[in-house]
């Protein structure tokens, strides 16, 4: 049944496109994604992709989620950035005890949760929980959002004891609009603010456990998809929209080479242009590339996690790999496809310089620093202990 309801998704994002395309300026000038949009993206059950059916959600397989992003991505960077990040959330709120679950989802299966997973605050542990303090940059859709996920190192008696994804009310939080950048614009990744804020012990997740794919919300969301690796997914959620501006990139610079006529080289037009060629055929191969390396690898986990099979730690480090490899392949062509486009290109408003600008902003995510995850993969190849959660 959630396939089904998973292609009817796809299928609503598919229709929905054409609208967002338009409003991609919209967004950038807003610093945020419209209100509209976000309500859309809701109404075709984009949200419930990844949520557990324990509480309203289709827990679907997580290509379908990912196909859904790219989609939203090829038509408004920052429109699929946020989709991406808040669509995450239903799935990291599902490893969460039962009660944080129905903190959130209780009265409203609807409601949204933002994030900022870098450790920049930190918790003191108290009776019944912690003390939260700190400030977090980098929320995108933080606007759209009524819960937030906080990650920070957990202390008692002044020593570091654990690291935590802590889950906070916006009662318990402020926003601060420090949002102006040149690339994402749109996504409002804006900074929150928590000033010494009673935590319960439940709505607290440890890191550890979610590194070995063993937390306390897999007692009532016992299906597959709360079995897969934080250090899978997430990543995951990150390169999935940089491939699809990749695409949306590609497709803007087709129509627009095929109607162009280049002055300069005596009123030649671009789609006789054998070099414009090659550069098209790369850029296909390289999105092409990075998207089946992508959803095979994820496939490949979640098949097995459906067969109740242990996830192979050479393979996890392999999603790793492939991962940040998608992001350097979506940039690649993306580069090679604005290179060629010509200076009208250059003009504000025009999507293949947006898509350029958004995709490499995406591309210093922490999630895509290559060349950690290319050592963790070698240092697994040569048989040596990889020491890095995020696996």
């Amino acid at each position: 049944m959630s396939e089904h309801a998973a292609q009817d998704v796809i299928a609503g994002i598919r229709e929905l496109l054409p609208v967002l395309r338009e409003r991609a300026q919209e967004a950038e000038d807003a610093r945020r994604v419209p209100e509209e949009s976000v309500k859309s993206l809701q109404e075709t059950g984009f949200f419930k992709l990844l949520q557990p059916k324990t509480f309203g959600g289709l827990e679907a397989d997580p290509v379908s989620f990912y196909t859904a992003v790219k989609l939203v991505a090829s038509a408004c960077g920052s429109t699929g950035w946020v989709a991406s990040i808040l669509g995450v959330h239903p799935w990291h709120l599902g490893l969460f005890e039962a009660q944080a679950q129905q903190d959130v989802w209780g009265d409203d299966a609807d409601v949204r949760i933002s994030s900022s997973y870098a450790p920049m605050g930190k918790a003191d542990v108290v009776e019944g929980g912690y003390r939260l303090s700190g400030r977090w940059s980098f929320s995108s859709g933080c606007d759209h959002a009524t819960w937030v996920l906080l990650g920070g190192p957990t202390f008692k008696d002044g020593k570091p004891v654990d690291f935590c994804t802590y889950l906070v009310p916006i009662s318990d939080y402020t926003i601060e609009d420090v949002w102006d950048t040149v690339g994402l614009r749109g996504t409002g990744s804006n900074d929150i603010i928590v000033n010494d804020v009673f935590v319960p012990k439940h709505r607290a997740l440890s890191f550890i456990a979610t590194s070995k794919c063993k937390t306390p919300g897999q007692e009532i969301n016992p299906g597959p998809l709360y079995k897969l690796p934080y250090g899978s997914v997430h990543p995951s959620t990150i390169t999935a929209p940089i491939i699809g501006m990749a695409q949306g990139a590609y497709d803007a610079h087709v129509e627009y080479q095929g109607k162009r006529v280049r002055a300069a080289y005596a009123g030649e037009q671009s789609k006789e242009d054998p070099f414009a060629k090659v550069r098209i055929a790369e850029a296909a191969s390289e999105i092409d590339a990075a998207w089946l390396q992508l959803t095979h690898n994820i496939d490949e986990l979640y098949q097995l996690a459906c067969k109740g099979e242990k996830l192979p730690f050479p393979t996890r480090l392999r999603v790793r790999r492939d991962q940040v490899r998608g992001t350097e392949r979506a940039i690649f062509a993306i580069d090679r496809l604005f290179e060629n486009s010509g200076g009208r290109a250059l003009k504000a408003g025009t999507p293949i310089q947006r898509f350029w600008r958004d995709a490499h902003a995406g591309r210093v995510h922490a999630a895509n620093d290559a060349e950690r995850a290319y050592v963790m993969f070698g240092t697994g190849a040569f048989g040596l202990p990889v020491e890095n959660a995020m696996v």
